[in-house]
């Protein structure tokens, strides 16, 4: 299966689980049922949210910088400035 076909299959099956327990299909405690299982959607959006936002925050944090690329763009700055001399503009 690809991805996509399991993705899909999977959002159906939550998706039944919940309207299976939200049309109370599935019995659970009163309490539960009434105040739980109707948040449960947005629950699970602030969840997947903020996991987003700290994968986000981890690859930033993570970054690395290559040796060569720093060096690669010190050659090319050191360059653009021999070509603007030559124009005759103060660089510096």
């Amino acid at each position: 299966m690809t991805r996509a076909i399991e993705t899909i299959s999977a959002l159906l099956l939550f998706s039944s689980l919940y309207l299976a327990a939200f049309l109370g299909l599935i019995p659970f405690p009163a309490k539960v049922q009434e105040e739980i299982i109707p948040v449960l959607p947005f629950w699970a959006l602030v969840s997947f949210g903020a996991y987003l936002l700290f994968s986000l925050g981890w690859g930033i944090f993570t970054f690395n910088d290559t040796e060569a690329a720093y060096h690669e763009l010190v050659t090319e700055i050191q360059q653009a400035k021999k070509e603007l001399r030559v124009k005759g503009v103060d660089v510096d």
